[in-house]
């Protein structure tokens, strides 16, 4: 293949992948609804990507080699899934048997002009560092902007991002201070979607939603659902499940689904337990204390209640110590 062919392939053959570009598993009502909204936003900027690939060969840009170890990896993750870890992955092997046939997408590095950054192809990157091979790379002068664009339309293009990995990858971008019409080009979307994607990354733990993993199957309508009504409480009923082997051993879209039916079941009624306390040496106190299971309450009477109840209160962090160290 060309160098021509090759540079003209990272954009030109994407433009076919486009109708999966915004996955969505919910029908336009009337008029345009936000994923086809967002399908003509990403239309628009591939027409606008492609143009700018074409401007790039006539001014002669080509591929070069670079050594993997000068490259480092963006500063903004749009994936959850881990990078290949060994020769069995299965990028790793096709790049082992066919070579790198895409080349990466790299800037100088903004703090070290002997390194790059990796705006897209971190996969192929990392492939390519456990091979023991050069990587073919194409370099641009970008700026923060024009990287993570660059990256939320590659990815849009080529493998699009699970509906959860959007939301991941949009929060992460408002933290870091980008503005709103900025992620709104990155992810190929408007300005309701964008709030909705943010919303669910917000609300749902960012340890869950990690445990989770990206859930492809999983789509936009069945994250908005499990974010609604998320609420401390939430996270506390799914730790076991989340601690467990048998969840880590499973899919994504599995573990989805096990969560979700975790949080449809009926919790056990937890035994109540409801009992006197007087002190073992007569004195001016009594209490009732109560325990549900998952909450526990002492109430005092009589003449030392008061100070008793302060006294406590000033020594609940000592208590709580000493409760975790004799655990």
């Amino acid at each position: 293949m060309s160098r021509r062919d090759r540079l003209k392939g990272l954009f030109d053959d994407t433009a076919q992948e486009l109708a999966a570009a915004n996955p969505e598993d919910e029908a336009p009502m009337r008029g345009p609804a936000g994923p086809v909204r967002s399908m003509a936003l990403t239309l628009g900027r591939m027409e606008e990507e492609s143009r700018a690939m074409q401007e790039a060969l006539l001014s002669g840009e080509r591929v070069v080699e670079l050594d993997p170890e000068l490259v480092d990896m963006s500063f903004v993750r749009d994936r959850l899934a881990d990078l290949p870890q060994d020769l069995a992955d299965e990028l790793v092997r096709s790049i082992e048997e066919n070579g790198q046939e895409v080349p990466i997408l790299v800037r100088q590095h903004p703090d070290d002009d002997a390194r790059y950054q990796v705006v897209y192809g971190h996969r192929r990157l990392q492939a390519l560092r456990l091979l023991g091979r050069k990587v073919q790379a194409i370099i641009r002068t970008l700026d923060d902007v024009d990287v993570v664009i660059a990256q939320g339309i590659e990815n849009s293009a080529r493998r699009n991002l699970s509906y959860v990995e959007r939301a991941v990858f949009a929060f992460n971008l408002e933290s870091k201070g980008f503005e709103r019409s900025v992620i709104m080009k990155a992810l190929s979307t408007d300005k309701t979607e964008l709030s909705k994607l943010i919303s669910v990354a917000r609300t749902i733990p960012m340890d869950v939603i990690r445990a989770i993993g990206a859930a492809p199957a999983a789509g936009r309508r069945k994250w908005i659902a499990l974010a609604q009504g998320w609420t401390n409480a939430t996270t506390s009923r799914l730790r076991k499940l989340l601690g467990s082997t048998e969840f880590a051993d499973q899919d994504s879209d599995r573990r989805f689904e096990l969560v979700v039916a975790e949080l449809a079941r009926k919790p056990d009624r937890q035994a109540v337990s409801e009992y006197e306390w007087a002190p073992k040496q007569p004195g001016k106190i009594k209490g009732r204390i109560r325990s549900t299971g998952d909450s526990f309450t002492i109430t005092l009477k009589t003449g030392d209640a008061s100070d008793f109840g302060d006294y406590i209160s000033r020594h609940l962090d000592d208590l709580y110590d000493a409760f975790r160290g004799g655990k």
